[in-house]
Order: C-alpha cells, then sequence, then structure tokens
C-alpha cells in the first residue's frame, strides 16, 4: 500500500505560516519575473482568478479584493519541503520524494492505514503550518487519484483510503472525475482518449489493452493497470540518476551586453556544478542555450544552442564553468535582446561509476577550490562566495522578485524576532 502526501496550495500555505494574518484571505504566487500566478488559495479561486493567468490582467481583482500577492520565494519554499518530507519519513519505512510539494510513502506492513493518514495530515500541520492531503491505495496511480478527490471533496477531511471504499463506491469515485484528472494523463493523450470514447478514469480502467497499445505509448497500459489496482509503477524511494541538469532563468529585462550574459551562464554554470557534488554525480558535457525576446519586433529574433565534451566526468565549477564560457563566446550575437540564458549539463553519471583522473593535479585543485567554496556558502549563506564573473552590483539581468517575502528560515537577517 501507498500514500501519497501532498501540501495544499504549497507556495501561498508556506507564505501564510509566516503570516498567519492571511488565513482565509485570497494569495497568490507568481512565477519568475512576476509573470503569471502558479499557486493560489481556495480564496482567490472563488474570486475568478486561475493559475497561468498574466498579472496584469487580473490587477483588477486584486486590488479590489485586497489579494496578497508574492514572488516565488524560492529559498523558503525548499526548506519547507524539506521539513515536511522529513516529518512524513518519520511514519514510513520509506519515502519517494516526487516534487517540492508532494512524495509517495511505502506503507508496506503498517497497520490502520485511514488512522494513519489523519495523524501524517495532523503532524505536517502541527509541526510544519502546512494544510495537506492524503491518499492512500495498494498502486501509486491510485493513490494520487485518492489524493486528488480527498482535496476535492470536503467531506473526506482530506484523507481518502480506497480500501475503504466498496466495489460500487470505487467505481463512482472513478466515474465522477473527467480522464485528465489521472497522473500521467496530460491534454494531449486525454483528447486523443476523448475521440475515443475514454472520458473518465473508471473508461481507462475497463478499456482494451489492444486498443491502448494500438493507439497510445505503453506507460498509457501502465496506468490503466494501476486504475484496476495492479501495480505497473515501481515506488523509486532512491530517485534514479538524472539524465541532464537544467539551470536557467528569464531575465527581468532585456539584456544586450555580453557580460550580462556571462554573469548568467556563471550564476547557472555555478548552481549546477553544485547540485551535482549535492548528488555525488558528475557530468561529461556542458551546454549553453541563449534567446531573444520574442515579444521585440524591433530587434533580431536569435536563439541558439551548442553543446560540447568537457574531456572527462567532472563536478567541479571551474570545468563547467570555462566550457560554458567558450560555448556563450560562441553563440553571442551583437545586437541582440537576449531574455533568457540557462546551462544544461549531460552525459551523467554517478561518482562511484568513473575513474579518476589520470593526469588529476589540475582535477584535484578544481575539486578543492569547489568543496571550499561549498562549505563557506553553506555556512554563511548561499551565493555569500561566488565566481568574479558574476556582477554583483547589477540587477539588470537577474530574476525580478519584486514582492518576494523575506528567507525567514535560511537567513538570519530575516528570522521573526518575538517581542515580549
Amino acid at each position: 500500500m501507498y500514500a501519497l502526501i501532498d501540501g495544499n496550495s504549497f507556495y501561498a500555505s508556506c507564505e501564510r505560516v509566516f503570516r498567519p494574518d492571511l488565513q482565509h484571505h485570497p494569495v497568490v504566487v507568481l512565477s519568475n519575473n512576476d509573470g503569471c500566478i502558479v499557486t493560489l488559495t481556495r480564496e482567490a479561486k472563488a474570486l475568478g482568478l486561475k493559475r497561468g493567468t498574466p498579472l496584469f490582467q487580473v490587477q483588477d481583482i486584486v486590488r479590489r479584493h485586497k489579494v496578497a500577492v508574492f514572488s516565488s520565494n524560492y529559498e523558503l519554499y525548499g526548506d519547507m519541503s524539506a521539513r515536511m518530507m522529513k516529518t512524513i519519513a518519520s511514519f514510513a519505512p520509506a519515502i519517494e520524494v516526487y516534487s517540492i510539494d508532494e512524495c509517495f510513502a511505502d506503507l508496506s506492513g503498517l497497520s490502520d492505514l485511514t488512522a494513519l493518514g489523519f495523524k501524517i495530515r495532523e503532524r505536517i500541520w502541527r509541526w510544519i503550518g502546512i494544510p495537506a492531503c492524503v491518499g492512500i491505495a495498494p498502486t501509486k496511480t491510485l493513490a494520487k487519484y485518492c489524493n486528488h478527490l480527498a482535496k476535492k471533496i470536503p467531506a473526506l477531511n482530506g484523507v481518502l483510503n480506497w480500501n475503504d471504499l466498496t466495489p460500487e463506491r470505487r467505481r463512482k469515485a472513478l466515474a465522477c472525475q473527467n480522464v485528465d484528472e489521472v497522473w500521467g494523463v496530460g491534454g494531449r493523450l486525454s483528447s486523443r482518449m476523448l475521440r475515443l470514447g475514454i472520458r473518465t478514469p473508471l473508461d481507462l480502467s475497463e478499456a482494451s489493452e489492444a486498443l491502448l497499445k494500438q493507439c497510445f505509448p505503453s506507460n498509457v497500459i501502465d496506468t490503466a493497470r494501476e486504475l484496476r489496482g495492479i501495480k505497473a509503477i515501481e515506488f523509486e524511494p532512491t530517485a534514479p540518476i538524472r539524465q541532464r541538469l537544467v539551470r536557467s532563468r528569464s531575465f527581468a529585462g532585456d539584456v544586450y551586453d555580453k557580460n550580462d550574459l556571462l554573469s548568467a551562464i556563471t550564476m547557472h554554470a555555478q548552481e549546477a556544478a553544485r547540485v551535482l557534488r549535492e548528488e555525488r554525480l558528475v557530468a561529461a558535457k556542458v551546454g549553453v542555450f541563449i534567446s531573444s525576446n520574442r515579444f521585440k519586433s524591433d530587434v533580431p529574433a536569435y536563439a541558439a544552442m551548442d553543446v560540447i565534451e568537457l574531456g572527462r566526468y567532472v563536478n567541479d565549477t571551474p570545468t563547467i564553468l570555462a566550457g560554458a564560457e567558450k560555448l556563450l563566446h560562441r553563440l553571442f550575437r551583437k545586437g541582440v535582446a537576449y531574455k533568457k540564458a540557462g546551462v544544461v549539463l549531460s552525459g551523467i553519471q554517478s561518482v562511484n561509476e568513473t575513474n579518476g583522473d589520470l593526469l588529476g593535479f589540475e582535477t584535484e585543485r578544481a575539486d578543492k577550490l569547489s568543496e571550499v567554496v561549498d562549505l563557506i556558502n553553506n555556512k554563511f549563506g548561499k551565493d555569500t562566495i561566488s565566481f568574479s564573473a558574476v556582477k554583483r552590483n547589477s540587477d539588470h539581468w537577474k530574476m525580478r522578485r519584486d514582492m518576494k517575502s523575506p528567507s525567514y528560515t535560511t537567513r538570519f537577517s530575516d528570522v521573526l524576532a518575538v517581542k515580549a
């Protein structure tokens, strides 16, 4: 048996933890550069606001109803997520972190699972301050679907155990939602399913496997089996080694200067290399992509990407950065209004699966430098020390976060003070 636990309106709920005055108040959190709504509370949805809507299109509603608007505070959300996952792990033999706000828990060998679901939910609320829902079922797909229903149906009080339902109620549960609410069934797949008369999760669970095999990729057959209670998707407590690692952001404004682009590329290369070291991975290739502002009709449109081999498997920042800088010089075109840049690492393997460098003196120096940078940044805060190409005094190329809340849990200067 598995449980799928996720935090409701996670980004907005994180903001509410430190702003209790916003409980029962409409709250929205914005995407990069304060563009679109990415998270919103139930109260905000009741006003007609929707995910993906650009903020400028709904400013009247925001002002009229005094909606609290926040820029994305990734530092805060990441820390709150780690706390939530540790809390869930205290209940289960193993967990599989699926995203920043949700994870699967293996409940094998545990008893009274419905009561356990309520205990998990209560502890997350008590210890972290995040409202959560719990779906419990014999397969991961059903657990995620039960979680969806636990959110949608108030009478369930945030927890649904598939095994508590009679066969008749299970059929009704599968028939009460559209098929695109099933995990792994996106808009394109659901459109094709509709043409075949597959409108609900129940229809998908009862569809002929021969038909599914003929019309869809193999993962759709796995999904249909899981909806029938047949395990087809493995539980992965240890995440598989990532195939590639991408770090990118859109700029707050248009960027024309190569040095500003280099600052952004340097920042992304630093972050990508840090993640490699954190996950004990190494990469054999580095790529860079840059693209223009497609909404600027008065300047040349341009997008380019290139990749180079690093010559060996590495995870040190200097080597990765040198390759990324070389690519930027190759791709840069003068006069273009750039809007986005990023770094891609590929050819990734575990550190334990690669052989050492026979001529390893330079590699050892770069590794030690990266290790010292990590130690300083871990002790004194992210980006306390960075490579010289990063322009600290220029915000032109950085992401705009004009309404960002303090980093309450990750920066000493932002820790809340209690007054007597």
